[in-house]
This record gives structure tokens, sequence and C-alpha cells, in this order.
């Protein structure tokens, strides 16, 4: 044990030699700060940097500062940036359990709140370690403080494809606030066909109704550790769903019965269908447009299954039309529109000849050849009058 730390402290000491001195540093020499720890959490990797010259001037080097205890392992050491001003060490690892340079994952699960309020079960993901300075001081005492970089991203694993909203913290000496987002690795096209191979273009005078159209929501670059489950897919009328006409086309178990489910939390994409449809309280339109939106979730493999199950995902009340209630503070990153046709009435002879007739013009002839008739009847009945009356003046 003692020669393989002996080999631990001849290497870190060799590799020593190769990094900056304090004389390099100038003005960048001094105590360390909470903000010489920046955290990027990405959607496949957690990048890590630490100002250098504040590890020196407390008596350490590149070399000596070690992610989560693990020293034998080259993808975990810390890489010397000098291409930046102050410079700094760099540690990257992907975000993937058993392969994250020893970071710890704990999920976390709480009732939704906000736009995910009809869901009991929100899961977050945090990936959290420490960076700590190794001291090669050999004997009683030592005079280098140790230094300590926590870093901390939090994932939440739920999303609003067109507006989501993701919050990450990360921590070093002191508390390093960042946003990280899988969003960005969130996709949704629509299809005419059932195999996804060609993409719908929309039609300028829109899309027949009842036709279907074929929807895929896809993670792209996304860490092999989450599969995309849909909790929640909708149409409303206005592109932000805020106090707007929607309609459900599936939440959690229950689904439309013209909405057929192909693939969902299975995979790295989620597929369904339905058939176009339109808005009632866009009749008067020629064309019928509303917006397509869907509520994903990222879950891990070994828990896609439990989120499946009904019991799991609180029920949204039926599938009527309404109104929505709850207010969404970010403008739409994605929005996918849907036009379909309105139908053109078929107007017969007859209708058009009503037609016709019931503007003006046609009400003031009606009514010209209805006095006329009435004068005609009048002057008759005043003749055959007359005449009945010679007659009778003739028999006295």
């Amino acid at each position: 044990m003692a020669f393989f730390s002996f080999l631990i402290l001849t290497s870190l000491c060799i590799a020593g030699r190769e990094a900056l001195n304090l004389s390099d540093c100038g003005a960048y020499a001094r105590r360390p700060e909470p903000t010489d720890i920046s955290v990027v959490c990405g959607t496949s990797a957690i990048n890590l940097a630490i100002q250098v010259c504040p590890v020196i001037y407390t008596g350490y080097n590149k070399s000596l500062l070690i992610l989560n205890r693990i020293f034998d392992d080259e993808d975990c050491r810390g890489t010397l940036d000098t291409s930046v001003t102050p410079p700094v060490v760099r540690f990257t690892f992907p975000i993937r359990e058993g392969n994250a340079c020893g970071s710890n994952f704990l999920t976390t699960s709480a009732p939704g709140t906000g736009i995910f309020s009809d869901f009991s079960n929100i899961q977050t993901v945090n990936v959290s370690g420490v960076i700590r300075s190794f001291d090669p001081t050999i004997g009683t005492i030592t005079y280098n403080a140790e230094l300590k970089y926590y870093y901390s991203c939090a994932y939440p694993l739920e999303y609003l494809i067109n507006n989501t909203q993701v919050d990450v913290s990360s921590s070093s000496i002191a508390l390093k606030d960042n946003n990280g987002s899988f969003i960005s690795t969130l996709s949704m096209s629509l299809y005419q066909d059932i195999n996804y191979t060609k993409p719908l273009t929309m039609p300028r005078l829109g899309l027949e109704l009842r036709t279907d159209i074929y929807v895929q929501v896809v993670a792209s670059n996304l860490t092999s550790q989450y599969l995309v489950l849909l909790d929640r897919c909708y149409a409303s009328v206005n592109p932000q769903p805020t106090n707007s006409t929607f309609f459900n086309l599936f939440v959690s178990c229950s689904i439309d019965q013209l909405t057929t489910m192909l693939e969902n939390g299975d995979s790295q994409k989620a597929r369904f269908h339905f058939p176009a449809f339109r808005f009632i309280e866009q009749q008067n339109e020629t064309l019928s447009t509303y917006y397509l939106h869907c509520i994903t979730r990222l879950c891990e493999r070994s828990t896609c299954n439990t989120f499946k199950q009904c019991n799991n995902r609180r029920r949204r009340r039926g599938v009527e039309s309404t109104v929505v209630q709850e207010g969404i503070t970010e403008p739409s990153v994605l929005t996918v529109a849907i036009r379909t046709k309105t139908e053109t009435p078929i107007v017969s002879k007859e209708e058009a000849l009503f037609a016709g007739q019931s503007d003006g013009k046609g009400a003031s002839v009606g009514l010209g050849i209805t006095v006329a008739v009435l004068i005609v009847i009048g002057v008759a009945a005043i003749l055959m009058a007359a005449t009945f009356y010679r007659k009778l003046k003739r028999l006295s």
C-alpha cells in the first residue's frame, strides 16, 4: 500500500513539473475565491474549469487536483489550458452512470407545479461531486490548505417542448448557479407516412380533414441513459395556450379514440398519429389553424416502465375542449402549426335564385308587381259596379 502511494506521489510530482510556476501567474497569484470554478451542465457531458493560479498560490499544481478521489484514470484528470486568461484546469466527463468519473447520481421526485401541475410525479436527476487537492507532504504537519471544489448539476426530466425552463445549480468553494438543459436535444416533426420517411409539408390551402398526421418527438445527442416518454400532447388555437381553447390528444392513460400511439417510452423517440380536425370556433374561416404541443418526460431506462403505469401519472379532466387556466411565462421556442381546410358549401339553383331575390332590388321589383296587380283589380271592380248600377236604374 505504501509502495502504491509512493508511485502515485511520484507520478503526480513528475506531471506537476509541466505545470505553471507561481512566477508565471503575475497578478492572478492570489488566494482562492468562490468564483474560481465554472460549471457547464451540458446535454451529454459536464465541463468544469478551475483557475489554476490560486491553486499554485496555495501550494499545489494542476496534477494535484483529483476528481472524486480517482487517481488512476487518465480520462478523469485535469488538463491545463493556457489559451485563456487567467489559465484554467479543465475536467470533462460524460453524464452516464458508471462512467462519470465517480460522480454521484441522485434522482428525486416531487409533485408537479405550474404547467406540470397535472402530474403527481416529476423527477429531477442531480449529478454532483468534488475536486480535492492532494497534499504530497510526508510528515506530521503541512502548511498547505486543503482545497475543495464542489459541483452539482440538477436536470429536471420533464419538458414542455415549446416552452421549458431548466434550473441547474453547481457549487465550488461557494455556490455557483448555472443553467443547463436537455431541451436542445428534443425536437418535434410531422410526417405524412407511417414509416416516418416523408416529412409533412403543409399545403397552402391546408390539409384535408381526416388526413392522418404522424408526429415524432426525438432526442438527439442525448446520453443513452434516458428515454423519451410523452406525458401529454394537445392542440391549441393560439401558439401560446394561455387562455386558449385546447384539445387533448392524450394525457397519460386518457387517449382520444382517434389518436394512435405507436411508440412511447421505449427509446429516444416517441411516435403517434391522429386524423386532421378543425376547431369549431374557426368555422367561419377558410383555414382552421392550430398548434401542437407535447409535454415530454426524459426517464431513466429503469424507471420508464413505472411511469407508463396509469397510477403513477395523474389523470387530467377528459378530452373535451376547454380553456387553459395555467399561464406560460416564456415564449415558445418550438411551435408546430397545422392548417386544415373548411368545407365549401354547394349552393343549389333554387337557393341561388332565392339569394338573388333577397337583396334590395329583388324586393323593390316584387313590391311594384304587387301594386300593379292591385290597381288592375280595383279598376275592374269599379267598372263592374258602374255597369250593375246602370242596369238597376233602367229597371226602375
